[in-house]
């Protein structure tokens, strides 16, 4: 049987090796191509995107995975005469794909420019290399997406630059004014655009003229104060206004500059907004003396900005550690170094969480786990006997836990003394006995008692065990 003559509904018979030659038939009809497209090995897929007889509509669900091979599908040309708006029937995701490919042919572009799809024609609009024309159908394209992607075009003629400007949309005239290549003329009426987003994008251009400075210091939108205030090359008058505004959010921005008067510093740790104090505490040059203050913080936020620093004085970690929220002091408990000071506020911490993951901490010495191994939670307690550290005499007391799981987690400590091995042979829970079976190496007294274990499954793990 030839594959031209190949029942379709036969092709989940086929095996891999079959479906790679019906792929690569030349004579494959375009039902059985239909049926391979869907197979689940790509290499099959990947032959059908090829072959010039796959219906444009597979090719069009198939050029997501393998545009290539779609592009230089054999059969492409005379698909495009029987169909001059071929690709116009692809589905996004494949149009999408092709625009991945550099160098496309001219009839792709100008596809993907009548593509109704909008997504299509928004990443047509940051291809490079496009001709003058359709990068001027693109920035009077009825999508706001598409000329907000034009407007970000290095190679975009000044009158196009002037048109998008004036743009109905303000995400498109917020990407213009982002743009490097604007005139002071042009900033200056971005300056006065009437949504902030736009004036806040201009707020903060690098070449921004001082005179649009002093424009956007008499907005009125917090956002375009704010991020106005973040800047360092701002007239003194302009900077000290802005740090001492009636907004937190613009006070708050004020603190976010690269360099500030000590003045400034001092004056926001008694802000009465939390917001601002969160903004010093995330200053690179905040002393310790105030990062320790900051710890002791009334507020939550400013406690938390705290966190994201990793040079932390120990008074501010140890004020940290005697946090109200509970996530704050798992942060500290699990962070490095911690001092000798804060590791014993953290062992009295209420939340058996906290004291949890002490235990597992590898700087735990030998007296702190066993002040642990007398912890009122089990979790505590068996966290003890998996630690590698705990000493001899401390897994001797957990092996007498009154709490099974403690003992069952000592039973698989690396190690364990004889005495201790002993007890839990004749530990009362047969869990326990199980795990002590199932070690390596234990005496052979020991071995026998387990191997005589009146639980069955004690038993055979002891006679697997060596």
């Amino acid at each position: 049987m030839t594959f031209s003559e190949f029942d379709p509904r036969s092709l989940s018979l086929l095996g891999v090796e079959g479906a790679l030659e019906a792929a690569a038939a030349p004579r494959a009809t375009a039902e059985t191509l239909s049926g391979l497209s869907a197979h689940p090995d790509s290499r099959v897929r990947a032959l059908v995107a090829r072959h010039p007889n796959t219906p444009p509509e597979v090719l069009g669900t198939l050029a997501g995975d393998y545009p290539t091979e779609v592009l230089t599908n054999p059969g492409l040309p005379l698909m495009r005469l029987a169909r001059p708006g071929l690709l116009g029937s692809f589905p996004a995701e494949g149009m999408l794909a092709l625009l991945s490919l550099p160098d496309l042919p001219a009839w792709v572009l100008d596809s993907a420019l009548r593509h109704e799809d909008y997504t299509v024609r928004t990443a047509l609009a940051a291809y490079p290399g496009l001709s003058p024309e359709r990068v001027t159908a693109l920035a009077q394209d009825a999508g706001w997406q598409v000329r907000e992607a034009a407007a970000r075009r290095t190679d975009l003629p000044p009158a196009l630059v002037r048109q998008l400007a004036a743009d109905d949309d303000y995400d498109v005239r917020k990407a213009v004014a982002a743009r490097t290549d604007l005139s002071g003329e042009a900033l200056r009426e971005l300056a006065r655009d009437v949504h902030g987003l736009v004036r806040a994008s201009v707020a903060r251009r690098l070449d921004l003229p001082l005179d649009c400075m002093l424009t956007l210091a008499a907005d009125d939108d917090a956002d375009v104060l704010a991020t106005l205030a973040r800047r360092i090359d701002l007239p003194r008058s302009v900077r000290e206004w802005l740090a001492a505004h009636e907004s937190d959010v613009v006070r708050a921005a004020a603190l976010q500059a690269w360099s500030v008067p000590s003045t400034w510093l001092t004056r926001a740790e008694h802000d009465a907004d939390a917001e601002v104090r969160a903004a010093l505490a995330r200053r690179p040059d905040t002393t310790p003396e105030v990062l320790a203050r900051l710890a002791a913080d009334e507020s939550e936020t400013v406690r938390r900005a705290l966190l994201e620093r990793h040079d932390l004085p120990d008074d501010a970690v140890l004020a940290l550690a005697r946090s109200p929220e509970q996530d704050v002091r798992l942060h500290v408990a699990s962070a490095d170094g911690l001092s000798s000071q804060v590791l014993d506020v953290l062992l009295t911490d209420q939340d058996p969480a906290i004291r949890t993951l002490l235990a597992v901490r590898p700087d735990l010495s030998a007296a702190q786990l066993a002040r642990l191994a007398r912890d009122e939670a089990a979790d505590v307690r068996r966290a003890v006997a998996y630690a590698p550290g705990t000493a001899a005499e401390t897994l001797e007391h957990l092996a007498q836990d009154a709490n099974a799981g403690v003992r069952r987690a000592v039973a698989r400590h690396p190690a364990l003394s004889e005495v201790t091995l002993s007890t839990l042979v004749g530990d009362p829970d047969e869990g326990v006995r199980l795990a002590v079976a199932g070690r390596q190496n234990i005496p052979a007294a020991l071995r026998a008692q387990l191997a005589a274990d009146p639980d069955p499954s004690v038993r055979e793990e002891a006679g697997h065990a060596t």
